[in-house]
């Protein structure tokens, strides 16, 4: 007999992770497979980084770390968002988390209650359903289609929400889809969403550095909106870092405690040498960023 939660039962096993397991299986049976399930760069993590690692060992960075991230890698991420993205989060605002799933499972349990609806823009990753659910809240699926480049127009998202809205997860740039929104219809939805108070964006912007010829825009970069919007990223993308287990919010101060005091219970921090790598990657002056980033484009000209 098995007694499990109903909340456990009500999950279903990531799809991503078991279409990737299954890819993994079939290599491993001689099958000749190319696998497009996870988001995984094809690189491996640059050795610049791979070395700020072996030195966080030797320098016996082995103890329990903050539980918000180290400080000197919060003041990194503030730098980066101020540099690259025109934001202004201070350290305090930030929350180094165990990957860009937990940074966003931490803001979900945060503000969202039980009943709460939270809005996803389809095609969307198939992990934000059940966090919601994980939540106690009401996913909410707006459809986009190829004929707007499955983009929400405002006035669907207007038509979405209700006095039950609570968030809504918006990607750009989008998995699965590639799209990038502009400027200008990132600010139209953004119009919508400030007429409703109490409505929060979860920005996840986790791709942001895996654009080709539209520039990526970050979604609190309205003044209008910033105190509603968190913004979710990591390194795992941009620095071929996925098993390395580094994401992080900037957020508004209050939300940054809730989520702070959240973490503390869940997993104490996140591996102090991890921290040490991804502040390596964003603070390092190595073009294998932008390698990268070439490699894809030019793989992606070839389809």
């Amino acid at each position: 007999m098995e007694y499990l939660s109903d909340r456990i039962k009500s999950l279903s096993v990531s799809q991503t992770l078991a279409m990737a397991q299954k890819s993994r299986e079939m290599k491993a049976a001689g099958i000749d497979v190319i696998n497009l399930s996870i988001g995984e760069p094809d690189f491996h993590t640059p050795d610049d980084i791979k070395e700020a690692a072996k030195k966080a060992i030797d320098d016996n960075y082995t103890s329990y770390p903050p539980v918000p991230g180290y400080a000197d890698l919060r003041q990194a991420i503030s730098d980066k968002f101020k540099k690259e993205n025109g934001l202004t989060y201070s350290p305090d605002q930030i929350i180094v988390s165990a990957g860009g799933k937990h940074s966003l499972i931490n803001v979900i349990l945060s503000i969202v209650n039980p009943g709460d609806e939270v809005i996803i823009l389809a095609p969307y990753w198939v992990s934000y359903w059940d966090q919601i659910i994980l939540a106690e809240g009401k996913p909410v699926v707006v459809n986009t289609t190829i004929d707007n480049d499955f983009k929400v127009t405002p006035e669907q998202l207007e038509a979405a929400i209700t006095p039950e809205t609570r968030a809504i997860l918006f990607n750009s740039p989008s998995n699965p889809t590639g799209m990038v929104y502009a400027r200008n219809e990132m600010e139209a939805l953004a119009r919508v969403v400030e007429k409703h108070e109490g409505v929060f964006i979860i920005a996840d912007e986790i791709y942001e550095h895996i654009t080709f010829s539209v520039k990526h825009e970050s979604m609190a970069s309205f003044d209008f909106i910033y105190d509603r919007v968190i913004t979710v990223n990591g390194v795992s993308k941009g620095y071929a870092m996925t098993g390395w287990r580094i994401g992080y919010i900037g957020a508004p101060l209050w939300l940054a405690k809730a989520v702070n005091k959240l973490q503390g219970h869940f997993t104490s921090g996140v591996s102090s040498i991890s921290q040490r790598a991804a502040l390596a990657a964003i603070t390092s002056k190595s073009d294998s960023r932008e390698k990268m980033r070439a490699a894809f484009l030019k793989r992606r000209d070839l389809v």
